[in-house]
């Protein structure tokens, strides 16, 4: 039977990964992989993160299974965070998930079965696996356009333009900030002007939000989800905790729907029906210890802290690599890296440009030019710099 099985092709992340590990050169600079570095290049563990280890350590007495959505406790302090102390209890159904993927994946699920004839609406470009799964599910999704290759700003006419002919339920997945891969974010009345269209449309927003308080701050960044949330009868909201709480292998993820009331109890049983069938119960081990940290005022503060010092750092790095393009072309080209939040940023150039700067410089990058800003430290900003200028990107 399985000599039927056809090889996949390999993820392009994946396969950077493994081209960086081969290569011998000692100066070599990983900007592919879209994990958060500091400046030695470790991932650390977060340190209010540790602490509520230490905690959970002393004073856990079982490993039996949670609930089967996940803890109560887990879905309101996520909903807190991503959308305000005076979030709608009444209206919230939540789902504990396998990372942001999974609360994606369940998001995608829960559409199908509300509208089997439902076409997901995706930014052009995206994060690559929320085509991958949809594609693996045989969804339809079409592409709206989002990014301007030229200005490498946000093309929001076009944009707009592509979602008028956004049907009645029909989902539009929109990346609450830090867009992935571009660093290229909406502005607050563009949020606007998007709930406006959704609203009359009668469609669905879904709104990955996998990167809260990597841009302009931790209510700053849920600004445009708050926004959507507030507006809409219907929103799905995929959260991840991977990046803002460091816990990338702990797989913490939350799926939040919004509805009318009358119809939460039906939507949050559904939501645990999709979890039955897929895994069961999602891991619990970093869900607990996001709502230690979130609940506790002590591990809170020191969490936010550590969390700003990251933001502010990758800020720098943004700030340190625009004003050294700026010096080495002579022109204000690339201030927008200065200009994008998040991780990542889009510069513009060409695989084949790309290319060069692995070849010549040991510089990885996505072949669509995205680099992880987080990859960066005071010494490689220079050298980054220089392989972009010459390779006439």
């Amino acid at each position: 039977m399985f000599n039927t099985l056809k090889p996949q092709a390999p993820d392009k992340i994946l396969a950077l990964m493994g081209q960086f590990k081969a290569d011998p050169r000692p100066t070599k600079i990983d900007l592919g992989v879209g994990v958060y570095k500091d400046a030695t290049g470790l991932t650390p563990v977060m340190r209010a993160i540790k602490a509520a280890e230490k905690q959970l350590w002393e004073t856990e007495t079982t490993k039996t299974y949670t609930a089967l959505a996940g803890e109560p406790a887990y879905h309101a302090a996520m909903a807190e965070m991503v959308l305000g102390a005076d979030y709608p209890k009444d209206r919230l159904s939540a789902l504990a998930t396998v990372g942001g993927t999974g609360a994606c994946r369940q998001g995608f699920e829960l559409a199908r079965m509300a509208n089997p004839g439902c076409t997901i609406w995706v930014s052009d470009p995206t994060w690559p696996n929320h085509l991958s799964i949809l594609s693996f599910m045989k969804q339809d999704y079409k592409l709206y356009r989002y990014f301007d290759n030229a200005s490498r700003s946000v093309s929001f006419d076009a944009m707009i333009e592509d979602l008028g002919a956004v049907k009645p339920g029909d989902v539009v997945l929109l990346h609450g900030c830090c867009h992935n891969p571009t660093g290229a974010n909406l502005t607050l009345e563009q949020w606007g002007v998007v709930a406006d269209l959704l609203e009359a449309k009668g469609a669905i927003p879904m709104i990955d939000l996998a990167y809260q308080g990597f841009g302009d701050g931790l209510d700053e960044d849920a600004a445009g989800t708050r926004l959507i949330a507030s507006r809409l009868p219907e929103v799905m909201i995929a959260a991840s905790c991977s990046k803002n709480f460091g816990i990338y292998r702990e797989r913490t993820g939350i799926l939040m729907v919004l509805t009318d009331a009358a119809t939460r109890d039906v939507t949050q049983g559904t939501l645990a029906y999709l979890n039955r069938q897929n895994y069961s119960f999602a891991p619990d081990h970093g869900a607990r210890l996001v709502t230690m940290v979130l609940t506790d005022p002590a591990l809170r503060a020191e969490w936010m802290a550590e969390l700003e010092e990251v933001r502010l750092g990758m800020l720098g790095l943004r700030e340190a690599l625009a004003a050294e393009l700026r010096q080495l072309s002579n022109s204000d080209r690339f201030d927008f890296v200065a200009k994008h939040r998040g991780m990542f940023s889009r510069l513009g150039a060409t695989p084949e440009q790309v290319e060069t700067m692995r070849v010549d410089n040991a510089i990885y990058m996505v072949g669509d030019s995205r680099l992880n800003i987080a990859g960066l430290n005071s010494e490689t900003v220079p050298i980054l710099a220089k392989a972009i200028i010459a390779s006439g990107a």
